[in-house]
């Protein structure tokens, strides 16, 4: 092997291990940050209220389910943002997540 191929994946590798490195600390740290945490338990509370209203044959399966998959957006739009910023929302992303979190509640026991 050549220098330039050896110095390659030298870089290579230190790249690889420092993605490895800081998906874990973003990971960690992201778990107690709080908007994601108010993001997170909100969409909780909503999944709880949409199988109440569901068991309480105020909304049909079919409805149930849009609901949930609306929710799972959000959930997917706060991780997306989250992995964009080391595990954390920044308030603008917080206030549109809950824009989408209040659009998601209001058709709830409609």
């Amino acid at each position: 092997m050549n220098f330039k191929n050896k110095a390659l994946i030298a870089i290579m590798s230190l790249s690889l291990a420092f993605g490895v490195a800081s998906a874990a600390s973003a990971t960690t740290w992201s778990a107690s940050h709080p908007r994601r945490a108010e993001v997170n338990a909100r969409l909780a509370k909503q999944n709880k209220r949409i199988d109440t209203e569901r068991k309480d044959g105020d909304i049909t399966k079919a409805q149930a389910q849009d609901l949930h998959a609306e929710d799972r957006g959000v959930r997917a739009d706060e991780r997306f943002d989250a992995s964009n910023d080391d595990g954390h929302i920044t308030k603008a992303e917080d206030h549109t997540l809950n824009q989408d979190e209040n659009a998601v509640s209001q058709q709830i026991g409609k």
